[in-house]
C-alpha cells in the first residue's frame, strides 16, 4: 500500500464542517486560482479549467439555485477520478467545493504536469489568505487498493467515481456509510449529427473541423464526450462529407500525432468490425481519419468503438433514424446546423433513453454543474426544511 499525500491533511478534511453552495470566500479562492492557471499557455485545459471557474462564471451557475440560504454541504465528497483526463479532477473537486463539502480527492496514478500546475496553485493560495480553506481540500495518489478504498469510502458522505465500469465495480467492494450517497460516471459513448445543408453553406469550415478536433482528436477521443458516430441529415450529404473530412483530415495532420500502434490498431478493429457487422470503409489518404459507413447504427455497434480518429458514419433522413443508437450509455449528442426547436422536439416526441445533454460542436467537453444528467449542487449538498 503506497500512498502519497500532494497537498491537505487527512484528519483536517474530515473534520471540516459543511458550508453554504457558493460560498463567497469559496468564489473568491476561485477567481484567484483562475487568474494563475489562465496565464498557462503550454496546457489548454488547464487554461480551460481556470477560464471556468472565473468568479464571475461561478455567479452564474449561481443563479440557477434558487434555495441556497437552505442548503448545506452534505459533509465529505470523496472523487476517484479517471486515469487519462489529466484536469477532470479539478472539475470533479470545485463542484464538491462549491456544493459546500470538503473533499478527498485520488488522482490520476500518471503524473500529469497539468495536475501539478493547479495543485501547486492551490498551496499557493492556501499559505495565505485561503488557509481557512485547506481543511476542504486533501489530495492523494495511490494505485488501486481495496484498504485504501475501504478507508476513504467509509468516512465520506458522498462517493464519486469516474473512470467507467471497472472501477465503478471496483470500487463498489468497499462499503459506504449508512446515509452516504454515491454518483457513478459509467462507461458511454457520445454522438454527432451534422446537417449537411447548413455546413455547405457556412463560410467558417476551418472553425468547424477545429471544433471537430476539439470533440475528439484533442483527447484521443477517450472521453466520453467525443462523438463515435456521425449521421449525417438533410440534402447535399455526399458534397458536405468530402468537404468536412478534407478540412478535418489537413487540420488532424498538421496538428496530430498519430504513431504506428494507433494506425495498426484502427485497422485490426475494423477488420474487427467487418467480421461481424455489415460495413465499408471508405477510402481516405492515410490513417489520420478513419471512416467506416454503416447503415443501421445501433449500441451494439459500440462493442468496436475505438479512438485516435475512428469514426463510424450514417446517413439518415430525419433525427428520430439515431434511436436505435439512443440507449442509456448515449451521453452526448453534439450537434451542427440543428435548430433548438427541432432538438427540443425530438427529445420531447421520441424520449430517448439516452441523450443526458445536446450542445453546439466544439462544445462537448465544456463542463457544467449539471453532468450526465446529474445536478451536481443539489446532489452535493443537503436541504435543510424550515416548517413554519
Amino acid at each position: 500500500m503506497i500512498l502519497t499525500q500532494l497537498a491537505g491533511n487527512f484528519e483536517d478534511t474530515i473534520r471540516a464542517i459543511p458550508i453554504v453552495p457558493f460560498d463567497d470566500k469559496v468564489l473568491e479562492f476561485f477567481n484567484d486560482l483562475s487568474k494563475r492557471l489562465m496565464r498557462v499557455r503550454e496546457y489548454s485545459d488547464v487554461a480551460t479549467f481556470g477560464f471556468w471557474c472565473r468568479k464571475t462564471a461561478l455567479l452564474k451557475e449561481k443563479e440557477n439555485y434558487n434555495d441556497l440560504r437552505w442548503r448545506l454541504g452534505k459533509g465529505v465528497v470523496f472523487h476517484s477520478t479517471p486515469s487519462n483526463v489529466p484536469v477532470n479532477f479539478a472539475f470533479s473537486f470545485a463542484a464538491g467545493l462549491l456544493a459546500g463539502n470538503a473533499n478527498i480527492v485520488r488522482l490520476p496514478g500518471k503524473d500529469f504536469e497539468q495536475v501539478r500546475i493547479i495543485i501547486n496553485a492551490i498551496e499557493e493560495l492556501f499559505a495565505g489568505e485561503y488557509s481557512s480553506l485547506s481543511p476542504y481540500l486533501y489530495f492523494v495518489r495511490y494505485s488501486p487498493d481495496k484498504e485504501l478504498h475501504d478507508k476513504f469510502s467509509s468516512v465520506c458522505d458522498v462517493r464519486i467515481i469516474w473512470g467507467g465500469d471497472a472501477t465503478i465495480n471496483e470500487l463498489r467492494q468497499s462499503s459506504l456509510k449508512p446515509r452516504a450517497t454515491e454518483l457513478t460516471f459509467a462507461d458511454r459513448y457520445s454522438i454527432a449529427v451534422i446537417n449537411a445543408e447548413e455546413y455547405i453553406k457556412a463560410a467558417d469550415k476551418p472553425k468547424i473541423a477545429q471544433d471537430f478536433y476539439n470533440d475528439t482528436y484533442f483527447s484521443d477521443q477517450n472521453a466520453c464526450t467525443a462523438p463515435r458516430i456521425i449521421f449525417w441529415i438533410g440534402d447535399r450529404k455526399e458534397e458536405a462529407q468530402k468537404a468536412f473530412w478534407e478540412s478535418v483530415h489537413s487540420l488532424a495532420k498538421e496538428t496530430y500525432e498519430l504513431a504506428p500502434v494507433q494506425a495498426v490498431g484502427k485497422l485490426a478493429m475494423f477488420y474487427k468490425v467487418a467480421a461481424n457487422i455489415p460495413t465499408l470503409l471508405v477510402d481516405t489518404k492515410d490513417c489520420y481519419v478513419t471512416r467506416i459507413s454503416v447503415n443501421n447504427a445501433n449500441e451494439e455497434l459500440m462493442r468496436f468503438k475505438y479512438n485516435s480518429g475512428f469514426y463510424f458514419e450514417q446517413d439518415i433522413s430525419e433525427l428520430k433514424d439515431i434511436l436505435p443508437i439512443c440507449g442509456e450509455r448515449l451521453q452526448t449528442l453534439i450537434y451542427y446546423g440543428l435548430c433548438e426547436e427541432k432538438l427540443t422536439k425530438f427529445l420531447a416526441e421520441c424520449r430517448p433513453k439516452g441523450i443526458d445533454r445536446a450542445v453546439p460542436m466544439g462544445k462537448s467537453m465544456d463542463f457544467s454543474l449539471t453532468w450526465d444528467g446529474y445536478d451536481l449542487i443539489r446532489q452535493l449538498s443537503r436541504k435543510v426544511t424550515v416548517i413554519k
